[in-house]
């Protein structure tokens, strides 16, 4: 054992309270970044082995060729194949079973009146294949449906509707559909397919309410004949497909789908916890580098007195390096036990808050535990280096000086180089915001002006310890000036231990105001482009719920309250070879409810061969008015469109419409998403709100909203998004918590001489207490208020670029209630972080206190 090794390890004998925060900000860091990627490796896992023993009975999957996938959407919308290549398929030699699968939109209304699920996942309903090998459901409870109305349900939707067997409900398919509840299914030995709800119909049934025709199924499932492999029965179906249709492998299709469950939702679970385990260990590097950097101050004497006796630059830093070294370790190894306990916590939390996981073992891969252990080495040498640098570094005359003092709060190079970069930042973001709308070079510039923050932080901790001390003086006499000089002392300490807490309240504020600002975006484009007084929607969120009946607009058009009643269906379609969304309405009423910006063309005039675009949208294919835009349908047809209007906004219609009678002839199941409705003139709001809810009722109870009330209801995704973000940022604070504690308590033993001589010359242990409880608030305020002012400035580069960068309008807003709390947190972390080490220093023994060296 070399002497800068033995010199570390003796070092951490004889000091380790000192390395007690550096340890739990790495353990936390290290254990939040294992159970992520933990956690995400067993759901990866835990859904492909249950897809795989829910289809093991599949071999083959007839389908649709093509799939037309629309911007922002991860799966597109395939074409149905006619369910009479059924017999086709049973006579390829080695097929022992096919049978179609016919599958929709179908949303179960619960025991309560409420639609069960839609909040995300989709809500499917389908026919019951009773070939017990080729459906993937198997039947738990009850019987199978075998007269009309007559379904089985997932039992996990059950449950969660509160329905049991001979129950009698409403499926919405859109169209309300009356069932009688005769059986419970699982799906791969589990409850259901995660959040996912099936009904299984009967055959007839399902052709009738989830199929625009009879005779179509969204594909055939085919099972093979003893000694026929998957990839063999591919090859023979292939030839007797026509075109336009495919055959692929069970293990592909069931490989899809756990890859549409992992895109869908896994990703962004797992890229979620990532962000904010890159946020916990950005804090911690924080509060290491300033640990490390108070622990060589205090040794600046034993250092010296190092080099006196003939030690070399390099051993001095090596031996702090390596103090590091063994701190990184021991705490990044703590931290993939703890970050394998909280995939356990995890695992076993999510289905007693409602997401019924898969069971399973947890899978601990080889990258998911040496990545943390690598992120934690290199994060505490990193964090390190610079004060082992400085060690090593230290005159051996320095053994001569008292103490040292900090001039960085005067420091001209600081202050230029900060200036710099916080112009480089200015410039990075003004560029992303308004010459180039770019949320990259947006966030270049966010993490530019991080930088100028932190090196101008001394410099800045200086004026606004002053300024925001100047009150104490006044309010807590002598302790407070006390409390506020010696935040005063050393600007770099002060500044570093604050910046833990700043990165942490300036990720909050980010998320805040974007998030208000989201909320404030949705309000101004309902309030901007929706003319009705009130909403008629199914709550759903991406591509969960059903939607509404079609037949519900002219119901409530026929209302003697109603002026005007439109729905908005949703349809695809490939507009010049690119995939579209489409808006399936009458533009005439459209025009009457929605505000559709100035209009070139007559909306009037589309008839079954006429498309309505946003201006931008026609700059962007080249289009105009009298021009011509070829639609490719789900069902393979082609047609021209003729352009006989160009509109300028499309927030809420959509960026292309089409009439129902245009749609017809290529829908598959039709429904609208949101229909509104204006009253006639002397028609009050609560007598028109009314009557619309009362004929709503009959089409499975869809909610009635007025304007205000559907644009907060649109947005509310939002605030369980910042509610997330609260929590999960949690760790931050607690990571910058310690950190400023553990400075303070090292800052203390520095200083136990003198205050020990404020105790000899009268100071009580109150006063004691109260002016290093004071100093942790300072920290704390100057932390809080540089984070509130960080993210508040990020959160407007976000909004002003993402508003650049995409065609919606966004809106930019500061919620000055929720930062007021975020506010009021900063200050209660930095009052929190100062009790212990408070209490520790008006326990010391005043002549022991003064004799200290």
């Amino acid at each position: 054992m070399n002497a800068s090794l033995r010199l570390s390890l003796t070092s951490l004998r004889a000091h380790r309270r000192r390395f007690a925060g550096t340890f739990l900000a790495v353990f936390l860091g290290v254990a939040f970044l294992t159970g992520t990627l933990v956690m995400g490796d067993t759901l990866r896992a835990s859904f492909g082995s249950m897809f795989g023993e829910a289809t093991s009975g599949t071999d083959a999957v007839v389908r649709g060729a093509d799939a037309i996938t629309t911007p922002g959407e991860a799966q597109g919308v395939r074409r149905p194949v006619d369910t009479s290549l059924v017999q086709t398929i049973e006579r390829v030699p080695g097929v022992a079973a096919a049978a179609p699968n016919i599958q929709g939109a179908g949303q179960l209304v619960g025991s309560d009146g409420k639609p069960v699920g839609g909040q995300g996942p989709p809500t499917l309903a389908g026919n019951w294949i009773t070939d017990t090998r080729l459906n993937p459901y198997r039947l738990a409870e009850g019987r199978v449906p075998a007269k009309p109305g007559e379904v089985v349900v997932n039992r996990g939707a059950a449950k969660k509707g509160g329905l049991k067997i001979g129950d009698t409900t409403t499926l919405r398919t859109p169209d309300p559909v009356r069932v009688t509840l005769v059986g419970l299914a699982t799906f791969g030995g589990q409850d259901g397919m995660a959040q996912v709800t099936f009904t299984g119909m009967t055959r007839a049934d399902a052709e009738k309410y989830l199929t625009a025709r009879p005779g179509q199924a969204a594909a055939i499932d085919v099972r093979a004949g003893p000694g026929v492999t998957q990839r063999e029965l591919v090859r023979r179906l292939t030839p007797v497909l026509p075109r336009g249709v495919e055959a692929i492998t069970g293990q592909r299709a069931a490989q899809e789908n756990t890859d549409m469950i992992s895109g869908q939702f896994l990703t962004v679970f797992t890229t979620f916890l990532l962000v904010f385990s890159g946020v916990a260990l950005l804090v911690a590097t924080f509060s290491i580098h300033n640990t490390f950097a108070i622990v060589v101050a205090q040794r600046t004497r034993e250092n010296a007195l190092l080099r006196a006796l003939g030690a070399a630059r390099r051993q001095v830093t090596a031996a702090a390096l390596a103090e590091a070294c063994l701190v990184a370790l021991t705490a990044s190894l703590a931290g993939l036990a703890g970050g394998i306990g909280i995939a356990a916590g995890l695992q076993a939390l999510f289905p007693a808050i409602g997401f019924p996981f898969p069971d399973g073992d947890l899978v601990i891969k080889t990258l998911s535990m040496m990545l943390p252990l690598a992120v934690g080495i290199v994060i505490c040498l990193g964090s390190a280096l610079l004060p082992a640098r400085r060690a090593g570094r230290t005159a051996p005359l320095a053994a001569l000086r008292e103490t040292a003092v900090d001039g960085s709060g005067a420091s001209r190079p600081r202050a230029i180089a900060g200036s710099v970069l916080g112009a480089l930042a200015l410039a990075a973001t003004l560029a992303g915001v308004f010459v180039t709308p770019s949320v990259w070079l947006a966030g270049v510039g966010a993490l530019l002006a991080l930088a100028a923050f932190v090196v101008l932080g001394p410099v800045a901790a200086t004026t606004a310890v002053r300024l925001l001390g100047a009150p104490l003086d006044r309010l807590r006499g002598v302790t407070g000036g006390l409390a506020r000089r010696n935040a005063l002392r050393s600007p770099r300490r002060t500044a570093a231990t604050a910046s833990a807490l700043m990165i942490g309240v300036a990720v909050v504020s980010l998320f805040t105001v974007f998030g208000a600002s989201l909320k404030a975006t949705m309000d101004q484009t309902v309030s901007r482009s929706f003319a009705g007084d009130v909403a008629v929607s199914s709550p759903s969120f991406g591509a969960g719920g059903s939607g509404l009946s079609p037949r519900l607009a002219p119901a409530l058009q026929r209302l003697p309250e109603v002026d005007t009643a439109v729905g908005l269906g949703r349809g695809v379609a490939e507009v010049n070879g690119r995939g579209r969304a489409l808006t399936v309405t009458d533009p005439v009423a459209l025009a009457r409810t929605f505000d559709l910006g100035t209009v070139t063309g007559s909306l009037r005039d589309l008839g079954a061969d006429g498309i309505a675009v946003t201006r931008t949208e026609a700059d962007r294919q080249h289009l105009r008015t009298g021009g011509t835009a070829r639609l490719t349908f789900t069902d393979g047809r082609s047609e021209n469109f003729t352009v006989r209007a160009v509109y300028g906004q499309s927030e809420l219609a959509g960026d292309y419409v089409i009439t129902r009678a245009a749609w017809a002839p290529h829908r598959i199941q039709d429904a609208d998403s949101v229909i509104a409705v204006t009253f006639k003139h002397g028609v009050s709001a609560d007598a028109g709100k009314a009557a619309v809810r009362k004929a709503a009722a009959r089409y499975g109870n869809p909610e009635v909203q007025t304007r205000d009330e559907y644009a907060q209801s649109s947005a509310g995704g939002i605030d369980m998004m910042l509610t997330l973000v609260y929590a999960l940022l949690a760790l931050a604070v607690v990571i910058a918590l310690l950190g400023i504690a553990n400075t303070l308590t090292l800052a203390l033993h520095e200083r136990t001489r003198e205050l020990g001589l404020l105790r000899a010359v009268g100071q009580t242990r109150a006063q004691l207490r109260a002016m290093v409880r004071w100093e942790s608030v300072l920290v704390g305020a100057f932390g809080t208020v540089g984070g509130l002012g960080l993210g508040a400035f990020l959160g407007w580069v976000l909004v002003k670029a993402s508003d650049g960068a995409s065609d919606t309008a966004f809106a930019f807003a500061l919620p000055p209630a929720r930062l007021a709390v975020v506010a009021l947190v900063g200050l209660t972390a930095g009052a929190l972080a100062g009790l212990r080490p408070s209490r520790r220093a008006s326990r010391l023994d005043v002549l022991r206190a003064i004799a200290t060296e």
